[in-house]
């Protein structure tokens, strides 16, 4: 295995010179521009130059008794001397040198003139540490000559020092230049101390985890390989990709792809999992860096490969945790709504496929817990589960949606009813048998109701609806199940009229926004607001966006009011701005939005017309979004995120699948859903959830906003573990524009 090639040493150290942010040419500027010096600094020099030089013989003399009391700055001046050189023309020397300092020339000449200085300390063997001894005598002399001169202005003496410290740090920093310089160019002659410096990084990259290799492209031969290779493969190192034969081979393809992708010039990472010695599987990340030439040609791919397994088992856990019920293992609300999700949009590619949902719940339940206890009932529910699970497909979703509520998710099917009705009774005959709890022979029923895609709904969330609407319905009638019906769902007129309501809200100015603070949980400060909308009905009053936005959306009017709450809330926060609350305001986005060819341009008219910057607009979008057309909206939000517009994540956690997207989305926030942070205090599953989030959101740069806090001591555990900002009715409560100032007017946070 390589571990020292002088070649590439030396190019490298050609590099350093090649590659520095400052030429020589342009050395003395920036050292002006990073220390502000300028003209009003050359003029107050000049106005003072003569006072400051006073003393300036006795100056130089005491500076060369330091030097020559000090061994080893005595050591290079005996030799000076015994060379034939005179401590009094060094000490003219320094009078001259002071002179010009404080003269105050800034000019390249003089640039060029402290760097040669610099380089001839180093040929004479002066140590950089000298150099900085020396400039803190002249600081220290300067600075009593300012201090205490009675020819200086008592109101310019804080000015001056500046001046003068700053120029000191000019001229330090200049010969120190020189230095560099001077020992770069020795640096290329003595290969062999690169070649002990390379053997001392190979020990360092010995003791690192992670394996770094570098290959030329070009006559595909390795350059380095750390030795920590042998830790992962102990084997020779496959080339041009290293472990790559004990990959497994399902997965050589990806590594493969992914090289041939950083040939063309990209960075790419790829996981794959690798074979060790003792018959186990580790997943390891690979990251391709490819180095190109001045062509653009991709000569050389330097690499990094580590251990990402324990990560993995951390999100493995999270997911779990998120979308499975810890009492009977299957999946949970969250989970089935995602699968409905996905079988609903699988069906609607095939003319003749259905979907059937059925939702259902034990009659009685709450009786068993009264009488037996909860033990009991928990024990009753995993039969019950389990029982369910017996008579459905591999295919199938049974789910525990809370409660003594199951749900079953019955995809891809051709004849809805006929599957159904076929289902129940496998369902009912497998509950037909008593349940024993003790000496307790207990006999359940279950009322079932069914909604079927497309004849009751087109989306997930109605099917749920119209399957619970049914479920009611078996309660009232002495039947076991029944399918959806209109004319059992008390709320179908109402939506149908509000439906019609709705289309001249916008028109009539019948939306408000709310407005709910957001808090940086580490200093309490108030750093922003997320604009709530509400429907102020004329009739019914004030109505949550829960009873509105989905009808909204199912009758194509969630565009308009989309543009009206940009607009509204933009104005409110250029008002805010003026009265001196620079906060950002964040707006929830529906996924019908991203079908607008022209939403970034509207959402830029909007900004431009309000005089909104656009980093003072956050939006808010859920993670079925992404999950539901990742292709279509992610080039969008690469258009927004342009703009500088903020984006985040809503009700994050809820669903698991848009995980894999989250690093290669412009995201700058998370917010945990409400639902893990209520109960987190009193629930461990919860804080458990929490506390990976906010770390993998950390790992991989996002900010993190909780949801839902309720309480002092929730507010005290998220700061516990990190959180950076929150929001909940612990901190108020969703306010009018009015009220909202009056708040921020009054409240410590603010």
């Amino acid at each position: 295995m390589p571990s020292r090639h002088n070649s590439s040493a030396q190019a490298g150290d050609e590099d350093l010179r090649e590659n520095r942010a400052y030429s020589t040419a342009t050395i003395s500027q920036a050292f002006n521009d990073f220390l502000h010096l300028g003209k009003l600094d050359q003029k107050i020099l000049r106005q003072y130059h003569e006072a400051l030089l006073q003393g300036g013989d006795r100056f130089a003399k005491v500076f060369y008794d330091y030097l020559l009391a000090a061994p080893a700055t005595a050591k290079v001046l005996d030799g000076y001397q015994a060379a034939g050189g005179k401590i009094e023309n060094l000490v003219k020397r320094q009078l001259q040198h002071l002179w010009e300092l404080l003269s105050g020339r800034i000019d390249d000449e003089s640039a060029r003139g402290l760097a040669h200085v610099g380089e001839v300390h180093y040929r004479h063997g002066i140590e950089p540490v000298w150099i900085m001894g020396a400039y803190l005598l002249y600081l220290n002399h300067l600075q009593t000559r300012i201090r205490t001169s009675p020819q200086i202005d008592d109101a310019h003496r804080p000015a001056l020092e500046d001046s003068v410290t700053k120029l000191l740090f000019r001229d330090m920093g200049l010969q120190l230049e020189g230095y560099w310089d001077a020992s770069l160019r020795d640096l290329e002659k003595e290969k062999d101390k690169v070649a002990e410096l390379q053997e001392q990084i190979t020990n360092l990259l010995s003791n690192i985890p992670q394996l770094l290799w570098s290959v030329d492209v070009i006559n595909n031969r390795p350059l380095y390989v750390s030795p920590s290779a042998y830790e992962i493969c102990q084997m020779d190192i496959d080339m041009p990709i290293p472990c790559l034969g004990w990959t497994v081979p399902e997965d050589r393809d990806t590594v493969m792809l992914a090289w041939q992708n950083a040939l063309q010039g990209n960075k790419v990472e790829v996981e794959s999992r690798v074979k060790q010695p003792d018959g186990g599987l580790r997943w390891f990340r690979r990251i391709f860096y490819p180095y190109t030439n001045a062509e653009k040609k991709v000569v050389r791919i330097d690499g990094l490969m580590e251990d990402t397994t324990e990560a993995k088992k951390m999100i493995d856990r999270l997911h779990t945790l998120a979308t499975t019920d810890g009492l009977t293992g299957l999946p949970n609300r969250t989970l089935f709504n995602d699968r409905l999700i996905q079988a609903i949009a699988a069906a609607s590619r095939h003319e003749k496929k259905q979907v059937v949902l059925m939702m259902m719940d034990l009659d009685r339940f709450k009786d068993i817990n009264d009488t037996l206890g909860h033990p009991a009932g928990d024990r009753i529910l995993v039969e019950v589960a389990q029982r369910l699970q017996s008579v459905l497909r591999d295919t199938d979703t049974l789910a525990r949606l809370g409660g003594d509520e199951f749900a079953v998710l019955l995809p891809d099917v051709r004849d809805g009813r006929k599957t159904a009705d076929k289902i129940v009774k496998k369902i009912m005959h497998g509950l037909g048998a008593p349940f024993m709890i003790g000496d307790n022979e207990l006999y359940l029923e279950l009322g079932i109701g069914v909604a079927l895609y497309p004849e009751h709904g087109e989306d997930a969330a109605l099917l749920m609806s119209r399957a619970d609407v049914a479920m009611y319905g078996t309660k009232n009638r002495d039947v076991s199940y029944l399918y959806y019906d209109a004319a059992l769902d008390p709320n179908t007129q109402q939506r149908l009229q509000l439906a019609g309501e709705l289309r001249h809200a916008v028109a009539r100015e019948e939306f408000t926004l709310h407005y709910q603070p957001k808090i940086d949980i580490e200093t309490g400060l108030v750093t922003g607001a997320e604009a709530l909308i509400r429907w102020n009905h004329p009739d019914r009053g004030l109505i949550p966006p829960d009873q509105f936005i989905p009808l909204a959306e199912r009758t194509g009017m969630i565009r308009p009011i989309t543009y009206w709450v940009i607009e509204s809330a933009t104005q409110q926060c250029q008002t805010w701005r003026e009265a001196g609350w620079p906060l950002r305001v964040a707006v929830n986005i529906s996924g019908r939005a991203f079908q607008d060819p022209a939403f970034v341009g509207h959402i830029e008219s909007i900004l431009q017309k309000n005089k909104v910057p656009a980093k003072c607009l956050e939006i808010e979008i859920t993670e079925n979004i992404l999950l539901a057309d990742i292709e279509h909206v992610s080039p969008i939000l690469e258009k927004i995120n342009r703009l500088g517009i903020h984006i985040a994540i809503d009700d994050f956690g809820t669903g698991y699948s848009s995980l894999a997207y989250l690093k290669k989305l412009p995201l700058h926030t998370l917010k945990i859903d409400k639902s893990f942070v209520l109960d987190m205090v009193k629930d461990e599953n919860d804080a458990v959830i929490v506390r990976s989030t906010i770390d993998l959101a950390h790992n991989l740069g996002y900010q993190v906003i909780a949801e839902g806090i309720e309480s002092k001591d929730t507010l005290d555990l998220l700061r516990t573990l990190g959180c950076d900002g929150g929001q909940g009715f612990y901190i108020s409560h969703p306010l009018p524009s009015e009220h909202f100032v009056q708040w921020l007017k009054n409240s410590p946070q603010a």
